[in-house]
């Protein structure tokens, strides 16, 4: 496990430059939550059971709706995590974007650090 200190900052990566966009402890493992980008888009963050960082796209492509960060995230047989969206349930490997059960679909991913305070 990382450990991780009690000022972190979830920083991503947009247009060239990191954004803080919550604090570490506001992630819950196996969860996400819903940022607004600077550009207006939106992106979906999750912390892993494994303390890991992962950050995409928040809007569904099956359904348009931005609900990414309200899926369940889980692991594949082969040890992918991804996010089931809420609505349809396709699954989204969280590293890559990839759709894993139809895999002409793929999601954006954010490069995404810890930062200090």
């Amino acid at each position: 496990m990382t450990t991780v200190a009690t000022t972190s900052r979830v920083e991503l990566l947009t247009s060239g430059s990191w954004t803080s966009v919550c604090d570490w402890e506001q992630l819950t493992p196996g969860r996400g939550v819903a940022v607004l980008l600077p550009d207006g888009t939106q992106a979906a963050v999750f912390r892993d059971h494994a303390d890991r960082l992962y950050a995409v796209a928040n809007r569904d492509p099956f359904t348009g709706a931005y609900v990414l960060s309200r899926g369940l995230v889980g692991s594949s047989a082969d040890g992918r995590v991804y996010v089931a969206s809420p609505l349809l349930k396709q699954r989204f490997d969280l590293a890559t974007g990839e759709c894993l059960d139809d895999e002409t679909v793929r999601i954006p991913v954010h490069a995404a650090r810890l930062g200090e305070v």
